[in-house]
Parts: structure tokens; C-alpha cells; sequence
């Protein structure tokens, strides 16, 4: 089977979001893992630290997805090692476009998001299965993606402070949750600032859906 056919066997479901303003970024996922039609699991996680400041969405292929996450959280801790210092958000989404790049005759099927915030501030950035890295404010993919994006656009300014920033992108993943069946079972929300990464609770994210 091709690479191409490969990856749309496995990237039809999930929803993943990121934004970059001014004060850090933000990156929101649903829980649900499909195979088909069938919902395999319900609380899936899809969120992860890279490191303090960097953080991560992926949609595929779970198995793929834990190992890029692991090989990329020990790369984290070995650059601290090495350099004395954390390696840039820049850095981080480059290694991982790297790795699968190295990988595309025996591709590992993830979308990643790759967010943070270093010296140079919010960065974030696109990866794909075959390896390019693309650097943008406003980032969706998976099934929900199409859904999301009519209200990314339509809601996100770089200028907004983080918090607001987290509400569009919650409101973007709850319209995917309402309208793509591959989309479910909660959402999570990380924010990555200068004070580092922060997961929100199940409590802060039911109010902020609550509120919209």
C-alpha cells in the first residue's frame, strides 16, 4: 500500500487544534479513538509535554504517536543535558520533522501539532507523516478539522490575550464535536506560556463550554 493510501486509512478521525498569540500557545484535542465507525476508546489522550515549555497534539495511529512522543520527551531531557539550557520550540518541531522524514518508507501516520514558548515567543507548527514542518498561527487537523476552521477563522486574532484564545479554540473543537461523528468524548486543553505548561482541568474546561 502506498504512503498516501496509508495515511488517509488512518487519519479520518480525531480533532486537533493550536493557536499562537501573543502570550503563549494554545493546543485543545477531543478524547475519541476510532477504528472505522467503530469508537475503540473514549478517553484517549492527545495532548502531551514535550518539554516545560513545549507541547504537542497528535492524530494517527496511537501506537506511532506514543513512540514519536517518547523518543521526542528523551531528546528534551538529553538536550538539557548536553546544552545546559531547553531546546527551542523551532528546534523540537524541526527534530520531530526530521525523524519522520527518516521514516517515510516505513512511515509512522501522525499530524502533529507542535506548540510552545521560548525567547522568541509563541511558535507553532504543523507535521505531517512524510515530514514537513510548517510554521503558522492557526492550526486543525483530523476529520473535524473543516468544521473547525470556519470558526477559527472567523473568531482568531493574534492579538487576543491567551485566555480568550483558549475559549475560540474550545468553541472550534466543540462545533467539530457537534458535527463530526469521528470527534467525542471531551476535550482537553493545554495552555504553554512563559511560566511553562499547563494542562486545564476537567473543571476550568466545563466552564468554559458551559459559558459559551
Amino acid at each position: 500500500m502506498e504512503v498516501a493510501e496509508r495515511t488517509k486509512e488512518y487519519t479520518k478521525g480525531t480533532t486537533t487544534i493550536g493557536l499562537a498569540c501573543k502570550e503563549g500557545a494554545v493546543l485543545v484535542s477531543d478524547r475519541r479513538a476510532t477504528m472505522g465507525t467503530l469508537i475503540a476508546h473514549k478517553i484517549v489522550q492527545k495532548s502531551f509535554m514535550i518539554d516545560r515549555h513545549i507541547g504537542a497534539t497528535v492524530a494517527g495511529a496511537v501506537s506511532d504517536a506514543q513512540a514519536l512522543i517518547r523518543w521526542m520527551q528523551a531528546e528534551a531531557k538529553l538536550y538539557r543535558m548536553r546544552k545546559g539550557g531547553e531546546m527551542s520550540v523551532e528546534a523540537a518541531a524541526t527534530l520531530m520533522a526530521n525523524i519522520l522524514f527518516s521514516q517515510r518508507y516505513y512511515p509512522m501516520i501522525v499530524q502533529v501539532i507542535v506548540g510552545g514558548f521560548d525567547k522568541n515567543g509563541s511558535r507553532l507548527f504543523s507535521i505531517d507523516p512524510l515530514g514537513s514542518s510548517i510554521e503558522d498561527k492557526v492550526i486543525a487537523t483530523g476529520s473535524g478539522s473543516p468544521v473547525a476552521y470556519g470558526v477559527l477563522e472567523d473568531s482568531f486574532k493574534e492579538d487576543l490575550p491567551i485566555d480568550k484564545c483558549v475559549k475560540v479554540a474550545v468553541r472550534a473543537i466543540k462545533a467539530a464535536l457537534e458535527r463530526d461523528a469521528m470527534t467525542g468524548n471531551g476535550i482537553d486543553v493545554v495552555k504553554v506560556t512563559e511560566k511553562g505548561f499547563k494542562k486545564l482541568s476537567e473543571d476550568e474546561v466545563e466552564k468554559i463550554v458551559s459559558a459559551l
